[in-house]
């Protein structure tokens, strides 16, 4: 049975899909289809092929989160069976919606059959939730200091806002450094007790995090055109806010929340190229990996049915 929750995510969430989407179609109701596709086929093989090694690298990243919170509870467990996993249950969390939150019930089945433990597992997954967290802070306050400007593109604010915002994220950043090198007092939720990792965790975290995001920005930065390209930086700064803001609407994949973002954002370049962009992320970071992990599921699931079917073998 549903708790009411989890049906007041799923009714935010169509909600924001359908208020997304009715401003999308307002931006480019004008646009045709054919527009679009000859914006798709104005990219080089060679920008498909580094959109392609974007997505590897974003979803390798992704896979050092669940490697790291393996580490932080002292355990091992190979990295195929952690890629595997982690792969499977981004894949289905960026579709189906909530994102990094989501997923537990996949890594549940499959770090049980290492030898994990409930209270383990509810580790884990926070702990991979927070170095999502993490990186985004850092990430975000790094942008925001080193590029300003660059918060006109989503908001009618002057840089001095973007540099505050950005050095209070670098702050609390700066924060849980400290209390990881000072050994600051575990944090304690309800039945859930977690401590500071280490400093080596700590940097890893740092380091995984905004590498998963630099990644996924650069799928639609390579999909964009050279000629009018606004540069890295600025499809990284507006990447990070559409997907704080896809995230924060539980939109599944953040369906229309991207586009119009990244629309509003980029007025220098043809909206059919900007859309053609999008196409190419949703299809290589999302799409492609949910079609994936499907059969990886599939694979898993019949593997211990086997299993349970045949004891002696």
């Amino acid at each position: 049975m549903m708790k009411r929750s989890d049906l007041l995510w799923t009714l935010v969430g169509m909600g924001a899909v359908i208020l997304s989407c009715y401003l999308l179609y307002h931006e480019v109701r004008n646009t045709s289809l054919d527009e679009i596709a000859s914006s798709l086929g104005a990219i080089s093989h060679l920008n498909w092929l580094l959109a392609g090694t974007a997505t590897f690298g974003a979803y390798c990243a992704l896979a050092w989160y669940d490697r790291i919170a393996v580490a932080h509870l002292g355990k091992k467990i190979s990295w195929w069976f952690i890629t595997l996993c982690s792969f499977t249950t981004y894949a289905l969390a960026h579709n189906i919606g909530a994102s990094v939150f989501s997923g537990a019930l996949v890594r549940y089945r499959a770090y049980r059959t290492k030898g994990l433990s409930p209270q383990e597992i509810g580790i884990l997954i926070v702990f991979c939730s927070f170095t999502f967290v993490l990186g985004t802070l850092f990430a975000s306050g790094c942008v925001l200091v080193i590029q300003p400007q660059l918060i006109t593109r989503v908001a009618n604010v002057g840089p001095w806002l973007s540099v505050s915002i950005g050095l209070v994220l670098l702050g609390l950043v700066s924060l849980y450094v400290l209390g990881s090198w000072r050994r600051f007092k575990p944090w304690t939720w309800g039945k859930l007790h977690i401590e500071y990792p280490r400093l080596g965790i700590v940097a890893r975290q740092l380091l995984a995090g905004p590498l998963e995001l630099a990644c996924a920005a650069a799928i639609i930065y390579f999909a964009l055109p050279s000629e009018g390209n606004p540069g890295y930086m600025v499809v990284l700064g507006v990447f990070l806010a559409s997907f704080s803001l896809a995230l924060l609407s539980h939109a599944p994949g953040g369906l229309g929340v991207l586009e119009v973002t990244f629309l509003a954002a980029m007025p220098e370049l043809h909206k059919s190229d900007v859309l053609a962009a999008l196409i190419v992320f949703r299809g290589f970071y999302l799409l492609l990996p949910f079609a994936l992990s499907v059969f990886v599921v599939l694979g898993f699931e019949w593997s211990r049915w086997n299993r349970k079917a045949d004891p002696a073998g």
